[in-house]
This record gives structure tokens, sequence and C-alpha cells, in this order.
């Protein structure tokens, strides 16, 4: 299920953001009392931040985002298109949440702004991440190199909308 963050998802954040395998490919954990410390009562509470929650619990965090025009990858001169973010726990690796959860993001994106293609980007190495996008549709756009490695960016270009 996605919904909007909670008070009850923060500890699952600390434990996300602290992660170190999580960390692995987006610049590494952070130190769990500064994420502690820095982290609001609800995180996460804006528009295209979304929990994903399993039998009452988040187990990750999907996020619809402008990418920032300053940033490298783009498909547009000017910058600025959707972009689909995502990080689960651990425990939630390998079971298909991620795929499940960004197929049911992308649906709504689709519907709310049809014919509008959104874009992702992982590190290469990352293949988990590269097998998602696979299964979800992106189809790679260029590949540059940002933060001491390769990255990845792919295009999705909606269907017809569903109903």
């Amino acid at each position: 299920m996605l919904r909007e963050s909670e008070a009850r998802d923060r500890a699952a954040f600390v434990n996300l953001f602290a992660s170190p395998e999580v960390g692995t490919y987006v610049g590494g954990a952070r130190p769990r009392d500064e994420i502690e410390r820095t982290m609001p009562e609800v995180p996460g509470q804006r528009s295209g931040f979304f929990v994903v929650e399993l039998d009452g619990a988040m187990i990750g965090m999907i996020t619809l985002d402008r990418r920032d025009a300053e940033r490298k990858g783009h498909i547009r001169l000017e910058g600025g298109e959707p972009e689909l973010g995502y990080m689960f726990l651990p425990q939630a690796w390998g079971h298909g949440y991620a795929t499940e959860a960004c197929a049911a993001a992308l649906n709504w994106f689709a519907n709310a702004h049809p014919g509008e293609p959104m874009v992702l980007s992982t590190q290469t190495a990352n293949e988990a991440s590269m097998r998602v996008a696979a299964k979800l549709g992106f189809t790679e756009a260029e590949r540059f190199e940002d933060y001491g490695a390769e990255q990845w960016l792919g295009v999705w270009f909606p269907g017809v909308p569903s109903d």
C-alpha cells in the first residue's frame, strides 16, 4: 500500500537512512545519532512522497520529484523532468515490493499527467535497481559519471492511462 507518511514511520525512516546496505549506492549511510537528531517527527510530509506499507509497517519509500536542472542526466535541455526514486529496508529486498510499489506510483502518475515521461537514475553497479527499472519498462537514455561512479538514466513513457 502507498500512503502519506505518519509519525509512526519515524523509526523505520531512521533505520532506512542509517542502513549501510541501503547506503551502498546512495552516498553511504548517515550516522544514526545525526538522523535521530535531525529527522522531523513526521518525515517526508510533502507532495510526491509516499510510504510503502506492508502488513501495517513501513518497508520503504517512493518519491516523485522534478529532476534538478543542475544535476547531470536529462532528457530535456532545460531539465525538470519528473523523476522516480525509491528506497526500501533490506528485509524488504528480493520480494518484488519495489517493482509493485513503483508500478502503482507510475500508474498514478500516468493518470495524473497523461503522456508525460518519467526518468529514473541509478548507479550501473546497483544491479537490483537496474532490474527494477527494466521490469518497470524504463529504457536507457544515457550514462554519465557522477558521485565517483557510472550512473544510468532511464526514461519511461506512459501508455494509455488506466481508469
